[in-house]
Parts: structure tokens; C-alpha cells; sequence
């Protein structure tokens, strides 16, 4: 198992992360293949754009195009970050970064053969950010990719410039980031499906695994707290979480907040089924939210965001008559009672 240091050690360099080599975390086909198979229906006659990825590492690029007719996808772009050379499957590098266009099959093979794959120079270095990134984002109707964790904020934020829909992985602590917690507000961002136990394994040659043998898998560094974030509409996020602990004749199990009219649920699990005020609930909960089940009304000292006045206060991390702290809070209300 990892010592608490060495977890302090490898958050910090995730955190803190560039937009070069040491932010690519190249996501399995196995993770990638059981979240977008419930999203099937929305990829036909779709044009997918994969912006952060290079297609001799990335498994969304070798998921799209090996899938391409069994989605029915009109095209497939991916963009790739410098280094990369014409011959996609050599590990010779160019300094000229190309974007990938892909049709379907041409020869009848069922393989995406490298001669089927449209290869163009970019004039710049491929960033997510440049013009010649976003005219190609432009063309596209839904982005799939692992963008880096360091810019989730700014690639987020230029998703909803343009109005995409799009399914990528992320950090579950961006939730409190105030951009992304106001989205999950308005009903404008969700989670999708999920990574197992939260934890995904990725290829990355710049960070030490401190996994147990159990977990280690060889070439790649397990993450914890890893998600889906999704503005695609899933079964998932209409199904009603599933309470059976009671409020009444349970007080003492929920203290409420030393400055604030709410109780503390310390797992969502136990968010009673008989209360119909305010409940304090860790950041985890939105992984099983439904916004017809429950109103989010707003978040504690989630960097000032702006939220009901007369329904938030700031109240601090201290539950009256205690001297326990506990973690940010997410405030909620049961709308069915």
C-alpha cells in the first residue's frame, strides 16, 4: 500500500502538471470501452473529435476508428501534440504536430489501415487552444478524450463556448473547482458511468505506481478519484438513489453544522429518507445525483461560488458540539418530500 507521504508526493505532481509529457495519461481500452458503450445511440452520423491524444498511445483514437461502422460515425478527427511522426505505429518523432482524419473503411478489411487515415501537418504545436485546434473543433459534434488534468477548467470552459457535447475523463476534486461545480448546478454537467472503485490505471512513464501488488498493473500508475464527466444524457443520472435511513428517532447520527441550519451525512449512502431540509453531503454524492430527486443548492467554500443567499451561508468545517472537522460540503434538499 502507498504511504500517506508518498500519495501527498504523486497529488502534488498530478496538480501540478504541464500541458507537455508528464499530463498525458494514456486511458485503457477496457475503461474507455465499458463507459462509451452506453452512450452508442448518441455516435451515429457523428463527427468525434479527439483533441488531446496521440494515436500511436491513444486508445480513443484506437477505439473510434476500429469501431467506426459498428457506431456509424461520420468521421473521426484526432489532433495530436507535437512529436508525432507520419508513420503512426514507429517511435520516430517530428517536430511538426499533424491532425488525423478518418472516414471508415475503405478496403474492405474492417481495419483502419494507416493509407485509409488522412494525415495533415498543423502549422502549430497541436494544442488544444490554438486556432487551428478550434476550427477543427468546430466541425465536431461530440469531444471524447483525457484532457490534462492541470487545464481541466480552461478545456472544459471552451467545450461550453462552443456548445459540444462531449464525454471526458477528469479528477473528481474538479467538482469543487467553482467553473465546474456551477455547471453540475445547472444541470449542464454530470458524471458518467464510472471507473471501478473510482480508481483508473493509465500509462504514464513519468510518475512512480506506489500501488499494492494487487492493484499494480505493469507500465501503469493507478489514480484514485478518477470520472467521467459527461453533458450526454444517461439512464443513470434518472434513477433515484436508493434510501433506507431514517432522520426521526435517529438525531444524534446527523449533527448539524455549528453556524448553519443543516445536518452532516458523512456517506451518501445514509442521507436520510424523512428530512426535508437542508443535508450536508460529501462531494462523492454526485456521483449518484438526479436532479429530480434532488435540488443541489449550493456548496461550501467552494472558491466563493455564487449560490442562493437565502439558502447558503459559508458556515465552517466544525458540526455543533463537536470538535470533529469535516470535509467540503455540497448542500442539498430532498425534492420529493
Amino acid at each position: 500500500m502507498s504511504s500517506p507521504t508518498e500519495k501527498k508526493v504523486l497529488n502534488k505532481n498530478l496538480h501540478s502538471a504541464k500541458k507537455g509529457k508528464n499530463d498525458e495519461f494514456y486511458t485503457q481500452l477496457t475503461d474507455i470501452e465499458k463507459e462509451l458503450r452506453h452512450y452508442k445511440e448518441h455516435f451515429k452520423n457523428k463527427v468525434v473529435f479527439c483533441n488531446c491524444d496521440d494515436p500511436r498511445m491513444s486508445n480513443f483514437f484506437h477505439y473510434f476508428s476500429y469501431n467506426f461502422e459498428n457506431l456509424g460515425l461520420k468521421k473521426l478527427i484526432t489532433t495530436c501534440y507535437k512529436n508525432q511522426s507520419r508513420d503512426l505505429f514507429s517511435d520516430n518523432e517530428s517536430e511538426k504536430a499533424i491532425w488525423l482524419e478518418y472516414t471508415g473503411d475503405k478496403n474492405g478489411d474492417k481495419v483502419p489501415n494507416p493509407e485509409e487515415i488522412g494525415i495533415h501537418p498543423l502549422n502549430g504545436d497541436g494544442d488544444f487552444r490554438s486556432e487551428e485546434s478550434i476550427e477543427l473543433l468546430k466541425q465536431a459534434d461530440i469531444i471524447v478524450t483525457n484532457p490534462p488534468f492541470s487545464l481541466f477548467r480552461e478545456y472544459v470552459a471552451q467545450l461550453v463556448e462552443y456548445d459540444k457535447k462531449f464525454i471526458i475523463v477528469g479528477h473528481q476534486n474538479a467538482i469543487t473547482y467553482k467553473e465546474i461545480f456551477k455547471l453540475i448546478k445547472d444541470n449542464k454537467l454530470w458524471l458518467g458511468y464510472g471507473f471501478h472503485r473510482n480508481m483508473a490505471h493509465f500509462v504514464n512513464k513519468h510518475y512512480v505506481d506506489y500501488a499494492s501488488d494487487v492493484d499494480h498493473k505493469e507500465g501503469m500508475i493507478r489514480v484514485s478519484g478518477v470520472v467521467w464527466y459527461t453533458n450526454i444524457d444517461t439512464k443513470k443520472r434518472h434513477e433515484d438513489l436508493m434510501l433506507y435511513k431514517t432522520y426521526y428517532g435517529n438525531e444524534s447520527e446527523y449533527p448539524k453544522y455549528d453556524n448553519y441550519d443543516a445536518i452532516n451525512v458523512d456517506k451518501t449512502k445514509e442521507i436520510p429518507m424523512d428530512y426535508e431540509g437542508v443535508i450536508g453531503v460529501p462531494i462523492t454524492f454526485i456521483d449518484k445525483y438526479n436532479p429530480e430527486q434532488f435540488e443541489i443548492l449550493g456548496a461550501e467554500t467552494f472558491e466563493n461560488i455564487e449560490v442562493r443567499p437565502d439558502v447558503f451561508q459559508k458556515p465552517t468545517h466544525k458540526l455543533s458540539n463537536s470538535e470533529r472537522l469535516v470535509y467540503k460540503r455540497i448542500w442539498i434538499r430532498n425534492k420529493k418530500l
